[in-house]
């Protein structure tokens, strides 16, 4: 399998928003805003057909109007829930050592978009020649292995409409782990692709207030705005505290981009946004509103919540970058914004790859406490 390599990602996404920085410094090229490629339209989906063709995996379906829900399950008592067709993985329940289960993503249905948001979602752009970008949003059912004695793989993939560039997007459920998988091949003898996205997960907790990073010692990181997508859960009130990032925050929601629709920031914005630093504790404190990349970062850290006394290590594949965002602890506890985001990315750079080759990055939430 050929390898992919790293490029600065200089232009502007439709739904998440880039910083402003190419690499790990405070280097600033132009935005351009990528030609987006339309979606074909999403046929209602047969849950019957589902049940008939992909049975007997330990994974059940389940029709919520023209959507459905794979209901994933193994026989120790670990489940997940992911919807059809949007790839998003709306719960986690993880089997604990005292017996029982526990949820561990924060995810609730919003109520002007009629969708969930939260869980774990993929969030990927394609951009290709001629700056025509791609992304992959409605994905098909391509297989089902596995048992519920021993793990459960569900395989989705999505293909642009000119069949240049196909993702499968690969979900395992496991005794002690929940695996996201992404598989990206550039199909074109010719072109190369630029990827660039993120992988995000809420985990939820009783309050970032009793909530801690571990193991982040001496990583580099860039503050910046909260990533938006879709899926992505910002409170209302995120920023307030501090007038102009809650400006920002304000135009970058209005135009559901990652930034406003010219592409351009003042320097004041850029030095805000891109403020840098090392992390100097080891076990931080996530009580803060807080929004960072870290450039530097073991591929193994673990989330600990004092209030519920459980954990997760959150481990990284084939992505450079982690994103971390709190909302803070001025809400309700075990309330609808009692989580924590982090995300396996590709934001400062983007990945490139080249005629013909493939790139396969991912996430894995394992639940030590079985």
């Amino acid at each position: 399998m050929a390898m992919a390599t790293m490029a600065s990602s200089p232009f502007l996404f439709s739904k998440f928003r880039s910083c402003s920085s190419t690499g790990y410094n405070k280097r600033v090229l132009p935005l351009r805003v990528a030609a987006m490629a339309s979606i074909p339209f999403q046929q209602p989906i047969n849950v019957d057909y589902l049940e008939q063709e992909f049975s007997g995996h330990g994974v059940i379906f389940k029709g919520i109007g023209d959507d459905c829900v794979a209901k994933m399950s193994l026989d120790n008592g670990s489940k997940a829930i992911l919807m059809l067709p949007s790839g998003l993985i709306a719960s986690y329940k993880a089997t604990m050592w005292h017996g029982g289960t526990v949820e561990l993503l924060q995810s609730s249905v919003s109520q002007e978009a009629n969708t969930i948001q939260g869980g774990v979602s993929v969030a990927l752009e394609c951009l290709g020649e001629e700056q025509v970008s791609w992304s992959p949003s409605n994905w098909a059912l391509h297989d089902i292995t596995g048992s519920p004695q021993d793990s459960i793989q569900v395989e989705l993939m999505s293909t642009d409409s000119h069949d240049m560039v196909q993702v499968k997007y690969i979900v395992t459920l496991q005794h002690d782990v929940l695996i996201s998988q992404l598989m990206v091949s550039n199909n074109s003898d010719s072109s190369s692709l630029q990827l660039s996205g993120c992988i995000l997960s809420h985990l939820t907790v009783s309050s970032p207030d009793a909530t801690f990073a571990v193991g982040l010692e001496r990583s580099d990181f860039f503050g910046r705005l909260p990533i938006l997508t879709s899926s992505a859960i910002i409170p209302p009130d995120y920023g307030q505290k501090s007038p102009s990032q809650f400006s920002q925050l304000w135009k970058q929601m209005a135009s559901n981009d990652w930034g406003p629709k010219n592409g351009h920031q003042t320097e004041t914005e850029q030095e805000e946004e891109m403020e840098e630093g090392e992390e100097d504790d080891n076990y931080k404190n996530l009580r803060e509103q807080m929004c960072r990349i870290y450039t530097s970062a073991p591929r193994d850290f673990t989330i600990i919540d004092r209030g519920r006394r459980n954990s997760v290590v959150v481990g990284r594949d084939g992505f450079e970058e982690l994103y971390i965002f709190s909302p803070g602890s001025s809400h309700e506890y075990y309330g609808e914004y009692a989580f924590v985001c982090v995300g396996q990315s590709a934001v400062l750079n983007s990945i490139i790859l080249g005629p013909k080759e493939s790139w396969t990055g991912g996430q894995r939430l394992h639940n030590p406490n079985l």
